[in-house]
């Protein structure tokens, strides 16, 4: 069986004996029990020292949790010759009833609606060499008074509609590095802030990735500030212009733009990769081009696929504000954004994310921020788990520790030592009971 309680002996200097010990009881538990993980559901398992008081005072325990995940990283996941990523992206989990701390009406791209319940902004360290996600610093987005009143953009289109399009007369050409923040982008600028405050230049990050809700100047100009090159992508109806190439320095009126881009009738100049697979035809294109609402030039990747039965096309826009960065690592370090959403699976469908039923501002803290703290620790007992047991998940992790506390508990109940041949038996067939895969023989 894992020792946790060693496992855990790094993160003595940040908190206390007495937490790290009620930790690793209740990580104990985490990794045998069925059910739901709820306070409760706990206690009923985490034996002798891991009553339901003990585990109320554990939740009720401010903990540093942003160090916690930095030193667990640091110390058994960081790999020195790996390039890792700073990916982010928000949760929305379900909760019901009203006394919750945080609780509002959030939109759910699982039901494709808003909902009622709470949600996270999550940053992880995404390694490119292990393609996986590693969260390190999790936040509860608290609506303010001017989210909550804030104008939906659909109504921003229709009074610009109704004012007409184009400038006003008499309007003057803005700074565009110059924006207001939202309290959105604010909160993730501080959040970059802390965690180069912790990490203090131990991995060099140079690239963060966010999803399409962030396509767009202000989140480039965040990102300028945390001094990191963006990665995300951009609206499929851009518009898109080529750089003009017959620029007069002498006359008054330098022309910037130039013709603008259709994704339809690309130059072939662009072109850098083409395939077929399947009767699917993947063009794979890239330039550096300007966008009106941009201050700076952007590197875009234009991936345009096309049915060659039907001819029926579609395509993805790709941006990065590191005009030298190649179109092959655009692509693959976007795709490599996707593992933080398999952090928010592990963390509802294992750890608990979806089931805790705390209310107050620290238990709400304490229980989320232990479920994700569970996703980086189950990857380290997995990657020693796959040395005996290869192909393994975390259903055949939970299931042979839960095997291994029903082995010791009946240990307790023999009036006499068997024999070891007997044991090992007993201990192989009760810890494959549950498993998706087999068994390893080894004992």
């Amino acid at each position: 069986m894992f020792d946790i309680l060693t496992l855990l002996q790094c993160l003595l200097p940040e908190i206390k004996v007495t937490t790290m010990r009620q930790l690793s009881q209740i990580i104990m538990a985490m990794l045998a029990m069925s059910g739901r993980v709820t306070m409760l559901g706990i206690s009923r398992w985490a034996g002798i020292g891991g009553s339901y008081r003990t585990v109320i005072r554990f939740f009720q325990t401010v903990i540093p949790w942003g160090t916690l995940f930095w030193v667990f990283f640091r110390r058994h996941l960081f790999c020195p010759n790996d390039v890792y990523l700073l990916a982010g992206d928000e949760v929305v989990i379900s909760k019901a009833g009203k006394k919750t701390y945080g609780l509002d009406r959030f939109f759910s791209s699982l039901m494709s609606k808003p909902i009622s319940g709470l949600s996270f902004f999550t940053l992880s360290l995404v390694s490119v060499k292990q393609r996986h996600s590693f969260p390190i610093q999790i936040e509860q987005v608290i609506k303010s008074d001017v989210e909550k009143s804030s104008v939906s953009p659909n109504s921003e289109i229709k009074t610009q509609e109704k004012r007409g399009r184009g400038r006003p007369k008499g309007s003057k050409n803005k700074n565009k590095t110059e924006v207001i923040f939202t309290s959105e982008l604010l909160r993730i600028k501080a959040m970059i802030n802390k965690l180069f405050e912790l990490i203090a230049n131990f991995i060099p990050l140079t690239y963060l990735v966010l999803d399409g809700h962030f396509g767009n100047n202000n989140a480039l100009q965040m990102a300028n500030q945390v001094k990191l090159h963006i990665i995300s992508k951009l609206r499929h109806d851009s518009a898109l212009y080529i750089p003009s190439q017959n620029r007069d320095p002498n006359h008054r009126s330098r022309r910037k733009y130039g013709d603008k881009l259709d994704w339809r009738n690309i130059s072939q100049a662009y072109l850098r990769q083409s395939s077929i697979e399947e009767d699917i035809k993947t063009d794979i294109y890239q330039s550096t081009l300007l966008h009106k609402e941009f201050a700076q030039p952007l590197n875009v990747v234009i991936l345009v696929k096309t049915n060659l039965k039907t001819n029926a096309c579609s395509h993805v826009i790709l941006f990065s504000s590191d005009l030298s960065l190649s179109y092959e690592k655009i692509i693959d370090y976007y795709k490599l954004r996707f593992q933080i959403e398999f952090n928010f699976h592990d963390a509802k469908q294992f750890w608990g994310l979806e089931d805790f039923m705390n209310r107050g501002q620290t238990a709400v803290t304490n229980a989320v921020n232990l479920s994700f703290f569970m996703v980086n620790l189950s990857h380290y007992l997995l990657a020693q788990f796959r040395q005996d047991n290869p192909g393994s998940g975390i259903v055949d992790l939970q299931a042979y520790c839960r095997g291994f506390r029903y082995v010791r508990e009946m240990l307790k109940m023999l009036p006499e030592p068997q024999e070891p041949i007997l044991l090992s038996q007993i201990f192989a067939k009760l810890t494959s009971l549950g498993r998706i895969h087999n068994a390893s023989t080894a004992v």
